[in-house]
């Protein structure tokens, strides 16, 4: 399917979208969003101030006792109806992705896939919310336990899946009864605003979801959290970012998921299937051109296999072209900015000079937009400032290991604890990693951890709370118990 460019930004909304009206924000100047491809503009939106977004907030309060009280049926009804006008509308939420994101529009349609599948999945949790009626140890009387919804959310987003990110979180957050405010990052707000009309489309009632874009952030969010009427504030960004709304929160003893920075370690023994590995390894690393929480970042292989895995990993990555995400041909698109840029050439510089060895690319492309060529670094030293970031770009650091214990140690060296992954046809030796591997999630020969009906979250510094799987509405419930005395006494 053809998509017409021009057409498909002209049926995308450039307001804010307050208590069910599109309107005008009150922020010094329009937000510009650009093609990252390119580096020319693709339109511009309306730009919120601390006044939108306190406005946002009241909307979400005055509609939260009514949704509450919606049916869960009916709830659920509403996001089933988003999924399948989602689903019609794929290519062109794919294509819009692709366009402010420069994501391959093969990989655009994914995400939309797997975006999409947040919003069937919890219109199917919405009905399933449940609590336990029983009698109490003593027998003098009856406990009762239930959910009920934590009240008005604030969600803030990050530009990387600008649709999957969106749906993690307003999918459990309508389902479990709760109004929202949702704050999409600057650099790529548009798929969030045509979801947003969707929604709208499909019947979401006026004040439930608020959507507010603004290139103030921190002084806009900040009186929102501040605010008594807020009850939950939901975030996935950087560890840095995540601490400080942490602290914000704290004064208003706000609950909080957060979803923040990844440093996962890729392993690879030396009884693995190599080809397999390397398979592997491609998808977790340059998913998203690397622009991914889950990207694999610290590739760490036994020392019998190292040589041949950085040789197959750079014949793959050679063989991808680079381009605009809406080219057909492309594999490889760019990187968010010139920022993101310059910080890959200053970590594969850094990586040289602490004696690691560029095995392919390693350095930016010259030519329009913001491309990196993919990169193969062997060699990498521990301890190399590579191996203590998060990469966020298509550079695979490879590091030598020579047991099983040096490379858990190697692995759990990290303040983050997000995900990890592990090729090994040990069963055993499975199990153990399982064990050992100090983070949230782990994929045991795949290279691909990502699931709607499964827990997404990390342990240390890569954040609290669970999005996705029958855990996820719970971020979005609190239990409320009743005692009540035993009617025959």
């Amino acid at each position: 399917m053809s998509i017409n460019e021009k057409e498909l930004l002209a049926k995308v909304p450039t307001k804010l979208y307050i208590d069910g009206k599109w309107v005008d924000g009150n922020g010094a100047r329009p937000i510009s969003v650009e093609d990252p491809a390119t580096g020319l503009i693709l339109t511009e939106i309306a730009n919120a101030d601390a006044n939108d977004g306190l406005a946002a907030l009241a909307a979400a309060d005055k509609a939260q006792e009514g949704w509450a009280k919606t049916a869960p049926r009916e709830r659920a009804e509403i996001l089933r109806r988003t999924f399948e006008l989602v689903r019609t509308r794929s290519e062109e939420f794919a294509a819009l992705i692709s366009m402010e994101m420069g994501k391959p529009l093969a990989e655009a349609r994914g995400e939309v896939a797997y975006g999409n599948e947040f919003l069937r999945w919890f219109s199917e949790e919405a009905v399933r919310i449940s609590g336990r009626f029983g009698t109490s140890p003593e027998g003098t009387g009856r406990m009762l336990v239930a959910q009920r919804p934590v009240g008005p959310a604030f969600a803030i987003t990050p530009w990387n899946f600008p649709l999957a990110m969106a749906t993690r979180k307003i999918g459990p957050a309508l389902a479990a009864g709760c109004t929202m405010v949702i704050k999409p990052a600057e650099l790529t707000p548009l798929t969030t605003l045509l979801l947003t009309a969707t929604l709208e489309e499909a019947g979401l009632p006026a004040g439930v979801l608020n959507v507010i874009t603004t290139s103030t952030s921190a002084a806009t969010s900040a009186p929102i959290i501040a605010d008594s009427r807020l009850r939950k504030i939901t975030f996935t960004g950087s560890t840095s970012v995540g601490v400080k709304l942490l602290e914000q929160s704290a004064q208003q003893v706000l609950r909080t998921s957060m979803e923040l920075g990844g440093n996962a370690p890729f392993l690879v023994f030396e009884d693995a299937d190599i080809d397999a590995a390397v398979t592997g390894a491609m998808l977790a690393k340059l998913r998203n051109i690397g622009q991914a929480c889950t990207a694999a970042n610290r590739f760490i292989v036994h020392e019998s296999l190292a040589d041949e895995f950085a040789q197959k990993m750079a014949a793959q990555m050679q063989a991808m072209p680079l381009g605009r995400g809406m080219n057909a041909d492309t594999k490889i698109g760019p990187v968010i900015n010139q920022k993101a840029r310059e910080n890959l050439t200053r970590l594969v510089d850094a990586t040289v000079s602490q004696g690691g060895e560029i095995v392919t690319g390693g350095k930016a492309v010259d030519r329009d937009g913001y491309f990196f060529e993919p990169t193969v670094l062997l060699d990498v030293k521990p301890g190399s400032t590579i191996l203590q970031e998060e990469i966020f770009g298509p550079v695979a650091p490879i590091v030598r290991f020579k047991t099983e214990e040096e490379a858990i140690r190697l692995a759990n060296d990290t303040e983050y604890g997000l995900v990890s992954y592990a090729y090994t046809q040990d069963l055993k030796r499975g199990l153990r990693l399982i064990e050992k591997l100090d983070t949230g999630m782990t994929g045991l020969n795949t290279g691909l951890v990502s699931n709607a009906a499964a827990p997404f979250g990390g342990v240390k510094q890569s954040g609290l709370g669970r999005e996705g799987g029958a855990e996820g509405i719970h971020e979005y419930l609190e239990t409320k118990y009743v005692m009540i005395p035993d009617p025959n006494i």
